[in-house]
């Protein structure tokens, strides 16, 4: 019974927690009996996460602690915060099922996940660190106008904090609901409250060691499996190969390319969407204001692209090693039917598997610990919004930089909880609603509006301010509207025989639209002030490159 109550609960956990995901309806869960294991260890790390928020709260004294932790988290926290911030249960759960389904095509899509992370973050960590202060809208609007890309900045990433919020609240919800038997509104109310705890009392220095708790939980948990797991072939990645081979029904072709990657469109935009996308996140960007200085920055790059490259193949040899552990024992399908559906549905091999070579407490873990990923992407969530709402619209637009910092923080606590009670409203209101379609929106929304405006200011001396807006308002526009056209939301949500988009994936072709707008306004625009914009790069540049007046560093 155990292994169908935890099934359901990691199935909906997946649904929220990032972007590997199959549409599904949230509203079909039951509330189910209890399970102590599981319980027990997600109580221990509540109540170990509320002990480091309490002592978060003493060490934040000012704007520059809630947003930043004061700048003093060392590169190799930052990097394990990262990596926390990226090796999600989608991840976990999510590409573990796709090499267990598919073989050679789910190893392939694991390592399309990873490559994108250590280029992009390697062209953008230390210009990040040594161009901004607190937020994306800092970098934006260094040599621009600093009222409407500021805006600009501060809208678009809300937009996608708010659409992630969504889904996370929505399967947290679900999550809950499942394991300890609450009605769905209570269990969503229970996740705002801790939400909201962690982020307004503990600010960056708590939500930092939580998403470090998380990611050692996950790799710790991972690496564990993995050696129980070789264990059983001595330790013999041909031995695992030669068995899933021998095992999967598709035999040999599990080793080549199939169906997955048979439309190269929806492969290269969905790849375009989660590499630039993650990487123009607003809690991944703030990351690297955490950090003392560029070298740290860079150091803490290094770290996070170790772990989740190493993280990525311990999922892949996992996903392998599930075929012909899980694949062949009866007790994981439904009926004990072998090769039939599997219990709690196609994404639960490593979660069977930890089964299989731990029993209830390896699995109870591993399910402690995808619910510890939501709880920490949601802070880290909320506290982006909140510094967008507080140092972006408040502070400098709403109040011209007169705002004291103790103003600031106050707002910025505000925000956070009206967030929390924001998230806890849709999240309700989404109850039974299939949210898969919000994932691609929020990382379409990632890579069409805030990479291109992101990139572009750092990198191109002629980048101005109406160049910025209309193609930032191009990413926008077009990246709703394909998701709203795609097969994710005119077929499963408004019924329509056909998409008029045949893709699901929106970023190649909005991401494109919004550096080609964004690149033939800023050349068109012969205006005085996009003249002095243009002449104000080479003083960018120099501190881009020096990190000459970047924003100081407090110890904690």
């Amino acid at each position: 019974m155990s292994i169908r109550i935890l099934a359901a609960a990691l199935t909906a956990a997946l649904l929220a927690a990032g972007p590997a995901i199959a549409a599904g309806d949230m509203g079909a869960a039951d509330k189910q009996a209890i399970n102590p294991t599981a319980i027990a260890m997600f109580v221990a790390f509540v109540g170990l996460t509320l002990g480091i928020t309490y002592w978060a709260a003493k060490r934040t004294r000012s704007a520059s602690d809630f947003y930043t932790a004061g700048g003093g988290i060392s590169g190799f926290q930052n990097g394990l915060a990262i990596a926390g911030d990226y090796m999600s249960a989608a991840t976990l759960l999510g590409l573990s099922s796709l090499v267990y389904a598919t073989g050679f095509d789910g190893v392939a899509y694991t390592v399309s996940f990873f490559v994108g992370w250590p280029i992009i973050l390697f062209l953008m960590a230390e210009r990040l660190r040594n161009l901004g202060r607190y937020t994306f809208a800092d970098i934006a609007s260094y040599r621009l106008d600093q009222s409407s890309v500021r805006t600009f900045a501060a809208l678009g990433s809300l937009t996608v904090v708010i659409c992630y919020l969504i889904v996370q609240m929505v399967g947290a919800g679900q999550l809950i609901k499942l394991l300890f038997g609450l009605d769905y509104a209570v269990a969503v109310v229970l996740v705002g409250v801790l939400m909201v705890i962690y982020v307004t009392f503990g600010g960056m220095i708590a939500t930092t060691w939580v998403q470090i708790i998380k990611a050692c939980l996950m790799l710790g948990g991972g690496l564990l499996l993995l050696v129980l797991t070789l264990s059983q072939f001595g330790f013999s990645l041909e031995a695992i190969a030669a068995k899933a081979i021998e095992t999967h029904k598709a035999g040999p072709k599990i080793m080549g390319p199939g169906s997955l990657l048979a439309d190269p469109v929806s492969t290269v935009s969905m790849s375009l969407g989660l590499v630039f996308g993650t990487a123009a996140l607003p809690h991944i960007m703030m990351r690297f204001f955490t950090v003392p200085n560029a070298k740290e920055a860079r150091k803490s790059v290094f770290v996070a692209s170790g772990l989740i490259g190493m993280f990525f193949l311990v999922v892949a040899v996992l996903g392998m090693a599930a075929i012909s552990i899980v694949g062949a024992n009866p007790q994981y399908f439904e009926g004990g039917v072998v090769g039939g559906k599997l219990l709690g549905g196609g994404n639960m091999p490593i979660m069977h598997l930890a089964h299989a070579m731990g029993g209830d407490v390896l699995l109870g873990f591993m399910s402690a610990v995808a619910f510890a990923t939501i709880l920490a992407v949601v802070a880290g969530l909320a506290l982006a919004g909140a510094s967008a709402i507080a140092h972006d619209l408040y502070a400098r637009i709403i109040r011209k930089g007169q705002a004291t910092e103790a103003e600031e923080m106050r707002v910025s606590k505000l925000s956070s909880l009206a967030l929390g009670v924001v998230g806890v409203i849709l999240g309700i209101v989404f109850e039974k609603q299939n949210v898969a379609f919000l994932v691609g929106l929020t990382f379409g929304i990632a890579a069409s509006v805030n990479f291109p405006v992101l990139i572009l200011s750092m990198y191109w001396k002629g980048l101005t301010t109406r160049g910025a807006l209309w193609g930032g308002f191009s990413g926008l526009v077009s990246a709703v509207a394909l998701v709203v056209l795609s097969k994710t939301v005119w077929v499963a949500v408004l019924g329509y025989a056909t998409p008029v988009f045949p893709y699901e994936h929106p970023a190649l072709f909005s991401m494109s639209l919004a550096f080609i707008v964004t690149i033939l306004v800023s050349k068109l625009d012969n205006s005085q002030r996009a003249r002095a914009e243009i002449a104000a790069y080479d003083d960018q540049y120099v501190r881009s490159q020096t990190g000459i007046g970047a924003a100081a560093a407090s110890s904690h």
